[in-house]
């Protein structure tokens, strides 16, 4: 790269990581030797830290490298910890980033922030969770995009063999909110209120689910368990987690009726099911049907703990479900934020 005085030609050097392929298909924020510094320092660590390794594709990411990316997508630095976090739960081997990062499937990787933290740095969890218009929730999920890419070598018709992609992959973080039915998302997840945690998920898509009407949890959840196992779902195959975003008055509902989560896992393993047949004849599963197929079902989840819920978003009679990869054997990572 021709040498350019950012100070006094700052587009040119926009243009310049354009050039070089090291953005996203946006503008990026060049780095100095100070913000890099300020971030490494929010971080606490060293640059030639290793903040995660992936063994299987001999990848490596540095503190440096971390906090060069993190500049670059606009990130304040207390945001450093997140991040971190966010790393390390990537890297983390029941995460099996190969298959959400590489396949057709073109996964967003959703991070979900709960805890204190999520209030300090301005985590958007009300209205527009999924949006835009907050710097903290777009940057930081801009920040692990980044990283993919200039780090981990991730890139677009490399390693990254998306068949469509999802827009989520620019960017897809929000918080959890405070005023849930139950325990909070982390505590269901092991970890103590008082934490500060980041969940890592990869979703292969978005639906939003509506249900205006509904005064009980069964038709609610009804809604939801037919959004998750569609006949063109991944779990038809790959029996993966996948995650639910329920909306305050959805959840108000739940409340009401005193359900627990539990309540709602299991209601939702139960009914996520589809009759074999019907799968037959959509060609999701092979052979040729039988009698027996008409009454024979055949369900979306093994256990409870395969259906993730979380409550975010703003006023509306609206919910949300993310279907997850497709394969059994990638995990949701839960990392306390340091």
């Amino acid at each position: 790269m021709t040498e350019i005085d950012q100070a006094t030609d700052p587009a040119a050097m926009i243009e310049a990581y354009f050039d070089a392929g090291w953005t996203d298909g946006l503008p990026v924020v060049p780095p100095s030797d100070a913000s890099i510094a300020a971030m490494l320092s929010a971080a606490k660590l060293r640059a030639d830290e290793i903040a995660g390794e992936i063994h299987g594709r001999n990848a490596v990411v540095t503190a440096e490298s971390l906090a060069i990316n993190a500049v670059m997508a606009g990130c304040r630095p207390e945001y450093a910890p997140v991040i971190v976090a966010a790393v390390r739960s990537l890297c983390h081997t029941d995460f099996a980033y190969h298959g959400p990062a590489s396949s057709t499937g073109g996964s967003a990787m959703v991070l979900i922030v709960s805890g204190p933290i999520a209030g300090e740095l301005g985590i958007n969890s009300g209205h527009n969770a999924f949006g835009q218009g907050h710097r903290a929730n777009a940057t930081i999920g801009r920040a692990v995009r980044l990283i993919m890419m200039n780090a981990l070598n991730t890139k677009p018709g490399f390693l990254d063999r998306a068949t469509f992609g999802n827009p989520g992959k620019y960017s897809f973080c929000f918080a959890e909110r405070e005023d849930t039915p139950w325990e909070p998302f982390h505590v269901s997840r092991g970890f103590r209120a008082k934490e500060s945690v980041l969940t890592l998920y990869a979703s292969n898509s978005l639906q939003q689910v509506y249900n205006q009407l509904a005064s009980t949890p069964e038709a609610i959840l009804t809604c939801y368990a037919d959004a998750l196992y569609n006949l063109g779902s991944p779990n038809v195959y790959g029996f993966n987690q996948s995650l639910v975003v329920m909306g305050f008055e959805h959840a108000d509902v739940i409340r009401a009726n005193r359900w627990s989560r539990r309540d709602a896992q299991t209601f939702l393993i139960e009914h996520c099911r589809r009759r074999v047949a019907d799968l037959k004849r959509a060609a999701r599963l092979p052979g040729d049907i039988t009698p027996e197929d008409e009454t024979t079902w055949r369900h979306g989840f093994e256990s409870p703990e395969d259906v993730l819920i979380v409550c975010a978003g703003g006023a509306g009679s609206w919910s949300a479900v993310l279907p997850g990869w497709g394969k059994k054997w990638t995990r949701a990572i839960t990392t306390r934020i340091e």
